[in-house]
Protein backbone atom coordinates (compact mmCIF):
# COMPACT_ATOMS: atom_id res chain seq x y z
CA UNK A 1 0.00 0.00 0.00
CA UNK A 2 1.58 3.07 -0.69
CA UNK A 3 1.68 6.25 1.80
CA UNK A 4 1.09 9.72 -0.20
CA UNK A 5 1.30 13.16 1.20
CA UNK A 6 0.74 16.55 -0.09
CA UNK A 7 2.40 19.43 1.76
CA UNK A 8 0.03 22.97 1.31
CA UNK A 9 1.66 26.01 2.78
CA UNK A 10 -0.90 27.98 4.38
CA UNK A 11 -0.93 31.56 2.72
CA UNK A 12 2.42 31.32 1.71
CA UNK A 13 3.54 34.49 -0.01
CA UNK A 14 1.22 36.65 2.50
CA UNK A 15 2.60 34.62 5.30
CA UNK A 16 6.26 35.26 4.46
CA UNK A 17 5.31 39.21 4.52
CA UNK A 18 3.65 38.66 8.41
CA UNK A 19 6.42 36.58 9.27
CA UNK A 20 9.36 39.62 7.77
CA UNK A 21 6.87 42.22 9.08
CA UNK A 22 5.68 42.46 12.45
CA UNK A 23 3.60 45.43 11.44
CA UNK A 24 1.13 43.12 8.82
CA UNK A 25 0.58 40.30 11.64
CA UNK A 26 -3.19 39.85 12.46
CA UNK A 27 -3.70 42.38 9.41
CA UNK A 28 -5.16 41.50 5.85
CA UNK A 29 -2.80 41.73 3.89
CA UNK A 30 -2.51 40.92 -0.10
CA UNK A 31 0.18 40.66 -1.90
CA UNK A 32 0.12 42.14 -5.48
CA UNK A 33 -0.29 45.62 -6.91
CA UNK A 34 -3.03 47.66 -5.82
CA UNK A 35 -3.19 50.16 -9.04
CA UNK A 36 -6.19 50.08 -11.63
CA UNK A 37 -5.09 46.67 -13.39
CA UNK A 38 -3.51 45.02 -10.21
CA UNK A 39 -4.26 41.80 -8.88
CA UNK A 40 -3.91 39.77 -5.48
CA UNK A 41 -1.06 37.48 -5.61
CA UNK A 42 -1.89 35.83 -2.72
CA UNK A 43 -4.16 36.85 0.40
CA UNK A 44 -3.74 36.34 4.16
CA UNK A 45 -6.34 34.58 6.27
CA UNK A 46 -7.62 37.88 7.65
CA UNK A 47 -7.97 39.24 4.44
CA UNK A 48 -9.89 35.98 3.34
CA UNK A 49 -12.38 36.39 5.70
CA UNK A 50 -13.95 39.43 3.64
CA UNK A 51 -13.98 37.52 0.46
CA UNK A 52 -10.26 38.51 -0.74
CA UNK A 53 -8.88 35.88 -2.56
CA UNK A 54 -5.76 35.08 -4.78
CA UNK A 55 -6.35 35.91 -8.67
CA UNK A 56 -8.51 38.53 -7.38
CA UNK A 57 -8.92 41.77 -8.99
CA UNK A 58 -7.32 44.46 -6.62
CA UNK A 59 -9.94 47.13 -7.09
CA UNK A 60 -12.92 44.16 -6.25
CA UNK A 61 -10.01 42.96 -3.22
CA UNK A 62 -10.44 46.72 -2.29
CA UNK A 63 -13.97 47.04 -2.38
CA UNK A 64 -14.66 43.50 -0.14
CA UNK A 65 -11.85 45.15 2.61
CA UNK A 66 -11.07 48.67 1.84
CA UNK A 67 -8.34 48.30 4.62
CA UNK A 68 -6.77 45.67 2.88
CA UNK A 69 -2.47 46.41 3.09
CA UNK A 70 -0.95 45.37 -0.57
CA UNK A 71 2.83 44.62 -0.20
CA UNK A 72 4.40 44.21 -3.06
CA UNK A 73 6.05 40.55 -4.39
CA UNK A 74 9.22 39.74 -3.42
CA UNK A 75 9.97 36.41 -5.65
CA UNK A 76 13.74 35.83 -4.61
CA UNK A 77 12.81 35.56 -1.26
CA UNK A 78 9.63 32.82 -1.56
CA UNK A 79 12.10 31.20 -3.64
CA UNK A 80 14.70 31.08 -1.07
CA UNK A 81 12.22 29.79 1.96
CA UNK A 82 10.78 27.40 -0.96
CA UNK A 83 14.34 25.53 -1.53
CA UNK A 84 14.61 25.67 2.64
CA UNK A 85 10.68 23.64 2.47
CA UNK A 86 11.89 21.19 -0.21
CA UNK A 87 14.89 20.13 1.45
CA UNK A 88 13.41 19.20 4.20
CA UNK A 89 10.89 17.22 2.23
CA UNK A 90 14.24 15.57 0.46
CA UNK A 91 15.54 14.38 4.37
CA UNK A 92 12.76 11.92 3.85
CA UNK A 93 12.80 10.87 0.55
CA UNK A 94 13.75 11.39 -2.99
CA UNK A 95 10.19 10.95 -4.46
CA UNK A 96 9.46 15.00 -4.08
CA UNK A 97 6.88 16.45 -6.98
CA UNK A 98 7.11 19.78 -6.36
CA UNK A 99 3.54 21.35 -7.53
CA UNK A 100 4.35 24.92 -7.24
CA UNK A 101 7.02 26.81 -4.33
CA UNK A 102 4.58 25.94 -1.73
CA UNK A 103 3.51 22.31 -2.47
CA UNK A 104 4.62 18.95 -3.38
CA UNK A 105 3.91 15.39 -3.34
CA UNK A 106 6.05 12.83 -1.18
CA UNK A 107 6.04 9.05 -1.44
CA UNK A 108 7.23 8.28 1.94
CA UNK A 109 6.21 4.53 1.83
CA UNK A 110 10.01 4.03 1.54
CA UNK A 111 11.69 6.73 3.45
CA UNK A 112 15.51 7.21 4.84
CA UNK A 113 13.97 7.21 8.18
CA UNK A 114 12.58 4.08 8.56
CA UNK A 115 9.49 5.50 9.74
CA UNK A 116 5.97 3.26 9.78
CA UNK A 117 3.69 6.00 9.94
CA UNK A 118 3.30 8.60 7.21
CA UNK A 119 1.08 10.77 9.52
CA UNK A 120 3.87 11.05 11.80
CA UNK A 121 6.30 12.25 8.87
CA UNK A 122 3.86 14.77 8.01
CA UNK A 123 3.48 15.79 11.65
CA UNK A 124 7.42 15.88 11.71
CA UNK A 125 7.26 17.72 8.15
CA UNK A 126 4.91 20.63 9.73
CA UNK A 127 6.58 20.79 12.85
CA UNK A 128 10.31 21.35 11.06
CA UNK A 129 8.61 23.89 8.56
CA UNK A 130 7.71 25.97 11.72
CA UNK A 131 11.15 26.00 14.03
CA UNK A 132 13.22 26.43 10.66
CA UNK A 133 11.08 29.09 8.51
CA UNK A 134 8.44 30.28 10.82
CA UNK A 135 5.54 29.11 8.41
CA UNK A 136 2.98 26.67 8.88
CA UNK A 137 1.35 24.29 6.48
CA UNK A 138 -1.35 21.87 6.13
CA UNK A 139 -1.00 18.15 5.10
CA UNK A 140 -3.06 15.44 3.60
CA UNK A 141 -2.19 11.73 3.88
CA UNK A 142 -3.50 8.71 2.21
CA UNK A 143 -3.05 5.86 -0.49
CA UNK A 144 -2.83 8.41 -3.54
CA UNK A 145 -1.98 11.81 -4.84
CA UNK A 146 -5.62 12.08 -5.44
CA UNK A 147 -6.56 12.06 -2.36
CA UNK A 148 -3.73 13.16 -0.57
CA UNK A 149 -4.28 16.58 -1.96
CA UNK A 150 -7.85 16.50 -1.44
CA UNK A 151 -6.85 15.71 2.20
CA UNK A 152 -4.37 18.54 2.81
CA UNK A 153 -7.33 21.15 2.06
CA UNK A 154 -9.71 19.61 4.83
CA UNK A 155 -8.39 21.26 8.05
CA UNK A 156 -7.45 24.52 6.90
CA UNK A 157 -4.91 26.31 8.10
CA UNK A 158 -2.16 24.11 9.92
CA UNK A 159 -4.34 21.31 9.65
CA UNK A 160 -2.96 17.00 9.18
CA UNK A 161 -5.61 15.19 7.58
CA UNK A 162 -5.87 11.57 6.93
CA UNK A 163 -7.76 9.28 4.54
CA UNK A 164 -7.36 5.89 5.64
CA UNK A 165 -7.60 3.21 2.67
CA UNK A 166 -10.48 1.70 4.46
CA UNK A 167 -12.36 4.85 5.10
CA UNK A 168 -11.64 6.14 1.03
CA UNK A 169 -14.27 5.35 -0.46
CA UNK A 170 -17.07 6.15 1.26
CA UNK A 171 -15.28 9.63 1.68
CA UNK A 172 -15.39 10.38 -2.11
CA UNK A 173 -18.69 9.15 -2.46
CA UNK A 174 -19.55 11.96 0.10
CA UNK A 175 -17.63 14.79 -1.35
CA UNK A 176 -18.96 17.70 -2.96
CA UNK A 177 -17.87 17.86 -7.00
CA UNK A 178 -16.40 21.47 -6.55
CA UNK A 179 -13.68 19.73 -4.78
CA UNK A 180 -12.37 17.39 -6.90
CA UNK A 181 -8.76 17.85 -7.87
CA UNK A 182 -8.99 18.69 -11.89
CA UNK A 183 -12.59 19.98 -11.74
CA UNK A 184 -13.04 23.15 -12.39
CA UNK A 185 -15.86 25.65 -12.19
CA UNK A 186 -16.97 25.52 -15.82
CA UNK A 187 -16.61 21.66 -15.56
CA UNK A 188 -18.39 21.47 -12.08
CA UNK A 189 -20.91 23.66 -13.80
CA UNK A 190 -21.53 21.12 -16.63
CA UNK A 191 -21.74 18.18 -14.04
CA UNK A 192 -24.03 19.76 -11.77
CA UNK A 193 -26.55 20.24 -15.09
CA UNK A 194 -26.12 16.79 -15.45
CA UNK A 195 -27.25 16.21 -11.79
CA UNK A 196 -23.63 15.78 -10.55
CA UNK A 197 -23.10 17.04 -7.49
CA UNK A 198 -21.06 14.44 -5.48
CA UNK A 199 -18.71 11.83 -5.67
CA UNK A 200 -21.68 8.98 -5.61
CA UNK A 201 -23.80 10.82 -8.27
CA UNK A 202 -20.85 10.94 -10.50
CA UNK A 203 -20.06 6.93 -9.73
CA UNK A 204 -23.31 6.00 -11.35
CA UNK A 205 -21.97 7.23 -14.74
CA UNK A 206 -19.83 4.57 -16.42
CA UNK A 207 -16.70 4.62 -17.79
CA UNK A 208 -18.24 4.68 -21.59
CA UNK A 209 -20.78 7.91 -20.39
CA UNK A 210 -17.85 10.06 -18.71
CA UNK A 211 -15.38 9.34 -21.69
CA UNK A 212 -18.46 10.50 -24.17
CA UNK A 213 -19.18 13.77 -22.02
CA UNK A 214 -15.66 14.88 -21.19
CA UNK A 215 -13.62 13.02 -23.36
CA UNK A 216 -10.27 11.48 -22.38
CA UNK A 217 -10.22 13.28 -18.78
CA UNK A 218 -13.63 11.18 -18.11
CA UNK A 219 -11.44 8.10 -17.27
CA UNK A 220 -10.06 10.04 -14.36
CA UNK A 221 -13.40 11.12 -13.11
CA UNK A 222 -14.40 7.09 -13.66
CA UNK A 223 -11.04 6.39 -11.44
CA UNK A 224 -11.21 9.35 -8.84
CA UNK A 225 -15.05 8.47 -8.43
CA UNK A 226 -13.59 4.91 -7.04
CA UNK A 227 -11.11 6.69 -5.42
CA UNK A 228 -8.46 5.38 -7.31
CA UNK A 229 -5.25 7.18 -8.44
CA UNK A 230 -2.27 4.96 -9.64
CA UNK A 231 -0.49 8.04 -10.91
CA UNK A 232 3.29 7.67 -9.36
CA UNK A 233 4.98 11.06 -7.54
CA UNK A 234 7.45 11.78 -10.10
CA UNK A 235 10.84 13.59 -9.09
CA UNK A 236 11.25 14.29 -12.47
CA UNK A 237 8.98 15.38 -14.93
CA UNK A 238 9.20 16.41 -19.06
CA UNK A 239 8.41 20.63 -19.31
CA UNK A 240 6.08 20.70 -22.01
CA UNK A 241 5.97 24.16 -22.66
CA UNK A 242 8.00 27.24 -22.04
CA UNK A 243 5.82 31.37 -22.32
CA UNK A 244 5.93 34.49 -20.80
CA UNK A 245 2.67 37.17 -21.12
CA UNK A 246 1.94 40.71 -19.99
CA UNK A 247 -1.24 42.59 -19.16
CA UNK A 248 -1.48 46.44 -20.70
CA UNK A 249 -2.21 49.49 -18.88
CA UNK A 250 -4.49 50.21 -21.25
CA UNK A 251 -6.95 47.74 -23.34
CA UNK A 252 -5.08 48.16 -26.98
CA UNK A 253 -6.83 47.71 -30.89
CA UNK A 254 -3.78 48.81 -32.69
CA UNK A 255 -1.10 46.14 -34.31
CA UNK A 256 1.52 48.78 -34.04
CA UNK A 257 1.19 48.89 -30.07
CA UNK A 258 0.75 45.36 -29.86
CA UNK A 259 3.75 44.36 -31.38
CA UNK A 260 5.53 46.95 -29.26
CA UNK A 261 4.12 45.13 -26.43
CA UNK A 262 5.51 41.42 -28.12
CA UNK A 263 8.65 42.36 -28.65
CA UNK A 264 10.05 42.22 -25.25
CA UNK A 265 7.59 39.05 -24.54
CA UNK A 266 9.28 37.19 -27.59
CA UNK A 267 12.51 38.28 -25.77
CA UNK A 268 12.09 36.95 -22.45
CA UNK A 269 10.39 33.86 -23.69
CA UNK A 270 13.71 32.77 -25.53
CA UNK A 271 15.89 34.14 -22.17
CA UNK A 272 13.93 31.54 -20.36
CA UNK A 273 14.24 29.07 -23.09
CA UNK A 274 18.54 29.34 -23.24
CA UNK A 275 18.62 29.69 -19.32
CA UNK A 276 16.64 25.86 -19.68
CA UNK A 277 17.93 24.56 -22.65
CA UNK A 278 14.99 23.71 -23.81
CA UNK A 279 14.15 22.69 -27.19
CA UNK A 280 10.72 23.54 -28.82
CA UNK A 281 9.04 23.75 -32.35
CA UNK A 282 5.56 24.83 -31.94
CA UNK A 283 4.68 28.43 -30.99
CA UNK A 284 1.39 29.67 -29.61
CA UNK A 285 0.00 32.96 -29.19
CA UNK A 286 -2.66 33.82 -26.55
CA UNK A 287 -4.36 37.07 -26.52
CA UNK A 288 -6.98 38.17 -23.82
CA UNK A 289 -9.74 40.58 -24.75
CA UNK A 290 -11.01 43.67 -22.92
CA UNK A 291 -14.43 41.20 -22.01
CA UNK A 292 -11.48 38.72 -20.47
CA UNK A 293 -12.43 35.93 -23.42
CA UNK A 294 -9.42 34.08 -23.88
CA UNK A 295 -8.01 32.79 -27.88
CA UNK A 296 -5.16 31.29 -28.96
CA UNK A 297 -3.09 30.60 -32.25
CA UNK A 298 -0.36 28.14 -32.76
CA UNK A 299 2.10 26.76 -35.34
CA UNK A 300 4.47 24.21 -35.63
CA UNK A 301 8.03 25.12 -37.17
CA UNK A 302 10.46 22.24 -38.28
CA UNK A 303 12.82 23.55 -36.31
CA UNK A 304 13.24 24.70 -32.54
CA UNK A 305 12.67 27.94 -31.90
CA UNK A 306 15.86 29.36 -30.79
CA UNK A 307 15.92 33.32 -31.73
CA UNK A 308 13.91 35.96 -30.35
CA UNK A 309 13.72 37.73 -33.68
CA UNK A 310 12.56 34.18 -35.26
CA UNK A 311 9.96 33.92 -32.19
CA UNK A 312 8.71 37.81 -32.96
CA UNK A 313 7.96 36.99 -36.60
CA UNK A 314 5.94 33.73 -35.78
CA UNK A 315 4.23 35.78 -33.30
CA UNK A 316 3.08 38.37 -35.47
CA UNK A 317 2.19 36.37 -38.36
CA UNK A 318 -0.51 34.46 -35.80
CA UNK A 319 -1.42 37.78 -34.34
CA UNK A 320 -2.52 39.06 -38.14
CA UNK A 321 -4.52 35.96 -38.30
CA UNK A 322 -7.11 37.09 -35.25
CA UNK A 323 -9.63 39.92 -34.98
CA UNK A 324 -8.24 42.61 -32.66
CA UNK A 325 -11.01 44.89 -33.10
CA UNK A 326 -12.32 43.91 -29.37
CA UNK A 327 -9.59 45.81 -27.31
CA UNK A 328 -6.89 43.21 -26.40
CA UNK A 329 -6.27 43.30 -22.53
CA UNK A 330 -3.26 40.98 -22.40
CA UNK A 331 -0.69 39.41 -24.98
CA UNK A 332 1.54 36.40 -25.11
CA UNK A 333 3.85 33.58 -26.43
CA UNK A 334 5.01 29.86 -25.82
CA UNK A 335 7.22 27.68 -27.12
CA UNK A 336 5.81 23.64 -26.50
CA UNK A 337 7.47 20.61 -27.83
CA UNK A 338 9.75 19.37 -25.64
CA UNK A 339 13.20 17.08 -26.19
CA UNK A 340 14.68 16.81 -22.96
CA UNK A 341 13.94 15.68 -18.88
CA UNK A 342 14.86 17.81 -16.34
CA UNK A 343 14.43 18.70 -12.48
CA UNK A 344 10.92 20.44 -12.15
CA UNK A 345 11.42 24.26 -11.23
CA UNK A 346 9.80 24.73 -7.82
CA UNK A 347 8.88 28.47 -9.08
CA UNK A 348 5.80 28.17 -11.69
CA UNK A 349 4.88 31.77 -11.50
CA UNK A 350 3.42 33.87 -13.37
CA UNK A 351 4.29 37.59 -13.43
CA UNK A 352 1.35 39.35 -14.56
CA UNK A 353 -1.52 37.57 -12.45
CA UNK A 354 -4.81 36.89 -14.14
CA UNK A 355 -8.18 36.20 -13.15
CA UNK A 356 -11.60 35.40 -14.15
CA UNK A 357 -14.71 38.24 -14.63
Amino acid sequence: MRKIIHIDMDAFFASIEQRDNEAYRGKPVAVGYSGPRGVVAAASYEARRYGVRSAMSSKVALRKCPHLIFVPTRFEVYQSVSRQIMDIFHEYTDLVEPLSLDEAFLDVSENFKGIESATRIAQEIKIRIQEETGLIASAGVSLNKFLAKIASDCDKPNGLFLIRPKDAERFVEQLDITRFFGVGRVTAKHMQRLGIKTGFDLKQYSLEQLTAIFGKVGQQYYLNARAIDDRPVEAHRIRKSIGAETTFEYDLDSITDLLKELKPVAEEVIDRIRKKNFKGRTVTLKLKYADFKNISRSRTFLHPIDSADTLFCAGKELLQTVDISPKIRLIGLSVKNNDSIEWIDAIQLQIDFEYDA
